[in-house]
């Protein structure tokens, strides 16, 4: 027997078992081409995150997904340094995901950068020197987010790091990850 037989064999037997196995194949091909699109799209292996806040409402919710391209491939742009004609979900400025502290293991937060400063600057007007450089964040939501999150509890007394960063949120798709918060 040669391959070709071999393959049209396993391809059309009606055996329980050989169906399964064809199954789970074809799941695991389907897997590795998504594996493969995303790091091509996105430079990421998984390139999407579920909202699991209200913290950036009206422009994203609790449930979207919102799939994030690596830092490696794009700039960030700041709301207060952004060109006037760049809008990134409803407003000025890019929404990035990061890592509060750099510290693995804790969910990341995903807010709007709203500029930089250097070590040693004012992190807001009258406020304390920044113990280093890096983005001054904030939620869209001002009901829920009247502070940036160096002034509050997500990261207290620290601008975000670059490092922190996982990527910046470019797109999304409404209500699905609903499904991904039940699970977790």
């Amino acid at each position: 027997m040669d391959i070709r037989e071999i393959i049209d064999t396993f391809k059309n037997r009606d055996n329980f078992w050989v169906g399964i196995i064809r199954d789970a194949l074809s799941v695991l091909v389907i897997l590795a081409l998504i594996g493969v699109l995303s790091q091509l799209f996105f430079g990421l292996w998984t390139p999407m995150v579920a909202v699991e806040s209200g913290s950036m409402e009206p422009h994203m919710y609790r449930g979207d997904i919102i799939f994030i391209e690596d830092l490696d491939r794009t700039q960030i742009e700041t709301l207060r340094n952004a060109p006037a004609d760049y809008i990134s979900f409803g407003k000025k400025g890019d929404v990035i995901l990061y890592r509060p502290y750099g510290q693995k293991g804790v969910t990341p937060v995903i807010h709007r950068a709203m500029y930089f400063v250097e070590e040693g600057e004012p992190m807001w007007e009258g406020g304390p020197k920044a113990p280093h450089e890096g983005y001054i964040t904030k939620g869209d939501n001002t009901k829920t987010n009247s502070y940036y999150d160096q002034q509050g509890q997500i990261s207290y007394l620290s601008p975000v790091k670059e490092e922190w960063i996982i990527g910046v949120a470019r797109y999304k798709i409404p209500y699905i990850g609903h499904i991904r918060l039940l699970l977790s």
